[in-house]
């Protein structure tokens, strides 16, 4: 359980053996919302600068669940965009290691292709080697998912992104004037029943969940076909594809700035003005810039831009996948957004299916 959590009677057995659910107006989440807030640090969508972002609310007024994207997806509450891991003293060697000790959260409204995408990293973060900052902020994290409509960036239909069955603790579907809420963890009922005025769901709620699930599906542009990418992959690694598509790339980085997937970090001493103590670093990398692949003496193993774009969806599309069974992307169409010269996993697919020609 998180710390500073609320005890409360389980809702359903302690097996867990059937899924639990609820019906929450729409009129009742500003408050839910700001129940959880007197307990969690609480992370929601909100409007700023003319985009949308998660960021810390007291006021369920300001949160904004029918949101099309968030500019930069939630990984930030995990992985940060820069930490520091320990403080050093270089002359007597002392370490002061950074506390883990972190305050319970609530992430609420976050899309099925995010919490997918928070589910890949955990296999990196928390796998053979366990991370133990990114291992306190997920264990006192809640996740409340949100449904979606696809916008005509999204592609998370194509690595079947678009849904849930694990990831998060409760799920808010979308019906109108009110939701449908499936608890997926004991946590997640206890908030509910806690901070929330809610109801049973009626036939006629089950049925609207079902129109929604319909409406959902086709909502999508055509398909992308995905069949047997790896394979294409095997075949295309020395294709001119690349270098027509790569060449063009800006080596900005903004693709793995947005990506909810992306995880390539750099570790860096920031040394004090008196020169002897100072802060090891950890943050943000992407593998397009043009010095990633250097290494001491000079030697870069990928010195275009086309090598580094192809290393790029190699990594997602090839090398991941063959580890954990899964393409390293959900579909969220944010890098579509942010490239200026129309680098993105769609073109790639297709280019590789068919072959790009300019």
């Amino acid at each position: 359980m998180l710390k500073g959590s609320v005890m409360v009677t389980f809702p359903f057995d302690m097996k867990g053996s059937y899924m639990y659910f609820r019906i929450l107006e729409k009129d009742q989440v500003s408050t839910f919302i700001e129940g959880l807030a007197h307990v969690y640090e609480v992370v929601a969508p909100v409007m700023r600068g003319g985009g949308y972002s998660f960021e810390q609310v007291r006021d369920g007024s300001e949160v904004e669940l029918d949101y099309p994207l968030t500019i930069i997806p939630p990984k930030k509450y995990f992985v940060r965009p820069k930490e520091c891991l320990f403080r050093y003293d270089s002359h007597s060697g002392a370490l002061d290691e950074t506390d883990h000790e972190v305050s319970p959260r609530v992430l609420f409204g976050v899309h099925a292709c995010d919490i997918n995408a928070i589910l890949m990293t955990d296999k990196i973060f928390l796998g053979d080697y366990v991370d133990p900052y990114y291992k306190a902020r997920r264990e006192n994290t809640l996740i409340v998912g949100v449904s979606c409509m696809p916008i005509p960036t999204c592609m998370c239909n194509a690595w079947g992104t678009g849904e849930v069955s694990q990831g998060c603790d409760l799920f808010l579907t979308d019906l109108g004037d009110r939701y449908f809420v499936t608890c997926q963890s004991f946590e997640g009922a206890h908030i509910l029943d806690t901070f929330a005025k809610t109801h049973e769901a009626s036939a006629e709620d089950k049925q609207a969940l079902e129109d929604h699930i319909r409406e959902f599906s086709q909502a999508f542009r055509e398909p992308v076909d995905t069949t047997q990418l790896q394979l294409l992959f095997d075949a295309k690694y020395n294709d001119p594809m690349w270098e027509t598509i790569g060449d063009p790339c800006l080596s900005c980085g903004a693709c793995s700035a947005v990506c909810p997937t992306c995880y390539c970090f750099d570790v860096v001493d920031e040394l004090d003005a008196d020169g002897v103590a100072g802060c090891r670093i950890r943050c943000w990398d992407s593998c397009l810039d043009s010095q990633f692949a250097e290494v001491a003496g000079g030697h870069d193993f990928r010195p275009t831009r086309a090598s580094r774009v192809r290393y790029r969806f190699y990594h997602k599309f090839w090398a991941y996948p063959s580890r954990y069974g899964k393409m390293l992307c959900v579909g969220c169409g944010r890098c579509d957004v942010a490239c200026k010269v129309d680098i993105n996993p769609r073109r790639i697919v297709e280019a590789l299916r068919e072959g790009e020609s300019k």
